[in-house]
């Protein structure tokens, strides 16, 4: 599944307000923080990943590992931080961004 411009964006929006639930240093993506990863899109859906690695060329792969790793999409990458999306059909409606903001501002 690919995301449309216009859903990149809606969630760019959304995920503006969003603080980072997962971080990744230069030692790599730890058992921890895998399965955190995998909780997070399981609950949220679309959540922000803040990369603790100096140079872009690295944050770029570890990004590209994380999207392999967990079937996610990326909607954004900006400095430090990547913005990620992976639908779950059984999302809670309390715990998913995506719903949560649908509710918040009327959107269908």
């Amino acid at each position: 599944m690919s995301l449309s411009s216009a859903q990149k964006k809606a969630f760019r929006s959304i995920g503006h307000h969003l603080q980072p639930i997962v971080t990744v240093s230069e030692n790599g993506l730890s058992e921890g923080a895998q399965q955190e990863l995998e909780r997070a899109l399981r609950d949220h859906e679309l959540i922000k990943i803040k990369l603790a690695i100096p140079e872009r060329e690295e944050r770029q792969a570890m990004i590209e590992e994380l999207i392999e790793l967990s079937g996610a999409e990326l909607v954004q990458s900006l400095g430090k931080t990547a913005l990620l999306y992976r639908h779950n059909p059984k999302a809670n409606p309390k715990l998913s961004n995506v719903q949560r903001a649908e509710e918040h501002h009327g959107r269908h």
